[in-house]
């Protein structure tokens, strides 16, 4: 059985995906920081730092910002995540 998708990604899967302008955490840089992996927002496409990165930039615009839906800006990934809803997709880019 299908899983349906909660009804953020199901906007945003039939979208072209918002690709990161850089592969740096644009906060990390400000403040000279690391990071480990990078999402990129799918509502103003900002790219930020992974939960698995010190500063856990991307969680927190999420949820400062009210942008539900982010992928993964590392080369050969092809996801999404909703982090309200808390549900990946994934999609087939080109």
């Amino acid at each position: 059985m299908k899983e349906e998708l909660c009804s953020h990604l199901g906007h945003w899967s039939g979208q072209e995906p918002k690709l990161p302008r850089a592969h740096e955490c644009e906060e990390c840089v400000k403040i000279g920081s690391r990071w480990v992996h990078l999402r990129t927002c799918q509502t103003c496409g900002v790219t930020l730092c992974c939960d698995s990165s010190p500063n856990k930039h991307a969680t927190k615009h999420a949820k400062e910002k009210h942008h539900p839906v982010t992928i993964s800006a590392e080369q050969g990934e092809q996801w999404a995540w909703c982090y309200v809803d808390e549900q990946m997709f994934r999609y087939k880019g080109k």
